[in-house]
Parts: C-alpha cells; sequence; structure tokens
C-alpha cells in the first residue's frame, strides 16, 4: 500500500532476533546504542530464557521504501472477548520503546499499528511499559495511538534514580554524606584484615566462577528465588561478550558474600543486579560492592552516567544525584466490546481519583481523637507527617 509521502508501505513480522535479515539487525544494533535493553542481544536472551515456548512472541517492522525504518517488539496475550498487545518486556526490563528511525513520525506508525490490528485481531488493548515519558519515542508512539483510532492513557510505572557524573571518584565520594565515606573506610580495613578481597570480572576469564559465585550470594540473600534462573546468567554472559559487564565480587576467605551486576554501555552504567549474604551484614559488603564499582566506572570507563535503575529504595539517594520517572501507555481499542469496556472503567476511575484528589484539597482531612471525650488538639494528616 502506499504510505507516508508516496512511499511505498509494508509490515514484516519476526518470532526471534535470529530470524532477522541484515538491514532489520542493523535497525536494532541502532537501537541498542540508546539502551542495551532495545537491543538484538537483549531480546534474543528475554525470549530463549523466559518466553521460549510463548506463541505469542512478535516483531513487527515497518519499511518505507523497502528499507526498515521501526520496530515493535510485542508480547501478545489471547483471552475471550479480545486480545491483549503489550511491550515484550517484564521486571527485568527497565526500559522500553518502539525501534524508530529518526526521520519516523507517529503518522509513519499508523500503518504499522492498524496491521498489527487486522494480524491479531480482535484487539482489546495495547499497553507499553516502561518508558521515558520525555522521550520523542513515547510521544510518536502515543500520538500513532491516537490515530490509529485506539484511546491511549499514560501511567506511573516506577520512579528512577541516577547519577549525573560531574567529578571523578575522589570528589564524588568527598560530595557524599560522611557517613557512607566512613563506612567504606572503616568497613574496608575490618573487610582486609579478616582476609576479606574485592574484584571485578568484565570478560570471559573466570566468568564461570563470577556466574557460580552470584548465584551462590544470591541463594543466601533476602531475595526470592528467579522465577526464571538462566535469564541473569545468560546475560552476564552476553555482557561479557560485548565488553559490558563488570560484575563486582566481595569474597571473605574466598567466599563470595556479596556481587552486583552493572553493565556499562553507550556513556552508562546500569546498576542491574546487587545482592548479599546476610550472614556477613555486620560488614557492609554491599557498600563495599558498590564503592568499588562506582571508582571503577567512574575512574576507568568515564561514564557520564550512573544509573539505579527500577525503584525508589531509599539507599538509593545515598549514591545517587537525580530522579525521574518511569511511565507507560494503556490504549484500548473502543471498537471491541471488551475495549470498550475497559476504556469506560479506565475513564470513570481516573475521573473518580481526580474527584478525590481536589475533595481532599478543598477539605483537608484531620486526625479525629476515638474513644476520649478528653480535649485533645487536632494533629496533622498522618500521611503527611510521615
Amino acid at each position: 500500500m502506499n504510505g507516508v509521502h508516496g512511499q511505498q508501505v509494508m509490515v514484516e513480522q519476526y518470532r526471534h532476533p535470529d530470524e532477522f535479515p541484515v538491514d532489520v539487525q542493523r535497525l536494532f544494533l541502532e537501537a541498542e546504542k540508546i539502551s542495551i535493553e532495545l537491543g538484538p542481544a537483549w531480546f534474543r536472551n528475554l525470549i530463549d530464557t523466559v518466553y521460549p515456548l510463548d506463541r505469542g512472541v512478535r516483531f513487527y517492522v515497518l519499511r518505507h521504501g523497502g528499507r526498515p525504518v521501526a520496530a515493535l517488539p510485542l508480547l501478545v496475550a489471547a483471552q475471550w472477548g479480545g486480545k491483549q498487545i503489550r511491550s515484550l518486556a517484564n521486571y527485568y526490563s527497565a526500559l522500553f520503546a518502539p525501534v524508530l528511525h529518526t526521520t519516523v513520525t507517529a503518522k509513519d506508525l499508523v500503518p504499522m499499528l492498524k496491521a498489527i490490528v487486522a494480524d491479531e485481531g480482535p484487539v482489546e488493548s495495547f499497553r507499553f511499559v516502561p518508558m521515558d515519558p520525555e522521550s520523542t519515542s513515547y510521544q510518536r508512539l502515543r500520538e500513532a495511538l491516537r490515530m490509529a483510532g485506539l484511546v491511549p492513557f499514560p501511567f506511573f510505572s516506577f520512579g528512577n534514580w541516577y547519577l549525573t557524573v560531574d567529578s571523578d571518584w575522589a570528589q564524588y565520594l568527598a560530595n557524599r554524606k560522611g557517613t557512607l565515606r566512613n563506612t567504606i573506610k572503616r568497613m574496608g580495613k575490618k573487610f582486609a584484615a579478616e582476609g576479606g578481597s574485592l574484584e571485578i570480572v568484565q570478560g570471559p576469564e573466570a566468568l564461570d566462577r563470577a556466574i557460580e559465585a552470584y548465584e551462590q550470594v544470591y541463594a543466601c540473600s533476602w531475595k526470592v528465588p528467579e522465577p526464571y534462573p538462566t535469564f541473569v546468567p545468560e546475560l552476564i554472559r552476553a555482557c561479557a561478550q560485548s565488553g559490558w559487564l563488570r560484575l563486582g565480587i566481595a569474597r571473605l576467605e574466598d567466599k563470595p558474600i556479596a556481587t552486583q551486576v552493572w553493565i556499562v554501555a553507550n556513556g552508562k552504567a546500569s546498576i542491574y543486579k546487587v545482592a548479599y549474604d546476610e550472614a556477613y551484614k555486620q560488614y557492609a559488603p554491599g557498600t563495599l560492592v558498590t564503592g568499588l564499582l562506582m571508582e571503577h566506572v567512574l575512574n576507568q570507563d568515564g561514564v557520564a552516567e550512573v544509573d539505579y535503575l527500577i525503584g525508589d529504595d531509599k539507599y538509593k539517594q545515598t549514591w545517587m544525584s537525580h530522579r525521574r520517572e518511569r511511565w507507560g501507555i494503556l490504549a484500548f481499542n473502543p471498537l471491541n466490546l471488551r475495549g470498550l469496556y475497559g476504556m469506560t472503567r479506565e475513564v470513570a476511575g481516573r475521573s473518580m481519583r481526580r474527584l478525590s484528589t481536589k475533595l481532599r484539597s478543598t477539605f483537608p482531612k484531620r486526625e479525629i481523637s476515638h474513644g476520649s471525650t478528653s480535649g485533645q488538639s487536632k494533629g496533622t494528616d498522618r500521611a503527611s507527617a510521615d
């Protein structure tokens, strides 16, 4: 069919990065320069370790004049009354975006979205998350969904703490709180005196032993067991092969007691996995490994940003300098009965939340003393007091 600017528009579908022709592979490799989570290595590992038998995996690719210019990695879930289509991402994913050539507009994406609805129909909804709400790709996808006849709603996903690097390690540490500096200095001496050692594994050398150390520490940590136990080890291998891996390990008399997986690519260090053995928390091994890796990425790798990825955990503020948010887009198909129902519920829910917020601002809540007739002064609302 004819598309924008009179160019021929074609929409293709693939099930795995190994199926990509060379030009589509190049498109994803360009996206990988923005984030490794948009590249073929990431999706290959995600599919092979999490969705190997899922028949809903899709990569829709848009071609203009024979050239691939956009792609949407998707997961299609069939259910009664209408399919739900979501981004090919899960809790391992800190960022998702459509893969776009710089020249692609929202209008250009409409034929691909319409082709997806036609191929997968009946379609109830689309859900894309987690995304950068300030990015061009987020804005273009949201507008394209609307232009394709869908009704999009933005929603908050999670907070993201990060560090804008403007100094070397020494100056960075001098700008941190005194408690952090003291912990690193005091525990570092104690740890070394009692036979402790710190190391960073980057390449294939000693990689199997490093992965074994990671898995051993993770099993002894506070974290729940991984539902897909091969995802992180295979991610570590892929990152080592590409030169992205920075795997920090703290050992006490050769026993691993803390590990962290950092990924360094495109001038950014991403703190992907952290764990320590709680039996050795008196050494603050997690802090020591973070300090080790932070010094390395600042002084050796020369990154411009360090990213703590998913969540507003309070400890992240100790190391980071800024906070941003990741959002999502939920778009309903009003031509589908379940989609229309979902859209109606979404509109009603948002209206009720706005009304509730307005009422709270108009009539501030006051703490009321129950079970006592004695005069007590009214306190501040507990939520704001905390």
